[in-house]
């Protein structure tokens, strides 16, 4: 790996705040994910993403939502099933006007339902934003 390119993966991680040893789940995945995104988080981290499968606790979950794909409160309860004590939650959604965009409002109702907060927001690619969510005794 270049120097620039270690630089990129520590910056994808780091603008999440997960570092070199983190365990970070994915949910949602499907073909239409952000690959460079996901390389760089995996550099980053020192790791492969966990899949749904995987039992361990986890310092974060990557959960890449579309319009569609179902009942977000339901799917943030389960993010939080393998989720550590200090674990972040990161929600993916297309960025508006991408095919699957989910209003932050939506977001911001199905959260408090499941137990979590907004704390941040980031644009992580060209076609997707994130939402920091972790549970309110934590904000």
């Amino acid at each position: 790996m270049s120097e620039a390119e270690a630089a990129t993966a520590v910056n994808v991680a780091g603008k999440l705040g997960f570092k070199d040893g983190d365990l970070v789940q994915e949910l949602g995945y499907d073909d239409d994910v952000d690959f460079d995104f996901r390389e760089g988080l995996e550099d980053g981290i020192g790791s492969e993403l966990l899949t749904e499968d995987d039992q361990d606790v986890v310092d974060g979950v990557i959960l890449w939502w579309r319009a569609g794909d179902g009942d977000l409160v339901d799917a943030l309860v389960d993010a939080l099933t393998s989720l550590g004590a200090t674990g972040v939650v990161w929600l993916l959604t297309p960025k508006s006007g991408r095919p699957g965009y989910v209003s932050p409002a939506d977001v911001q109702e199905a959260a408090p339902t499941a137990g979590l907060h907004s704390t941040s927001s980031a644009g992580v690619s060209r076609e997707w934003s994130a939402t920091r969510l972790v549970s309110r005794r934590k904000q």
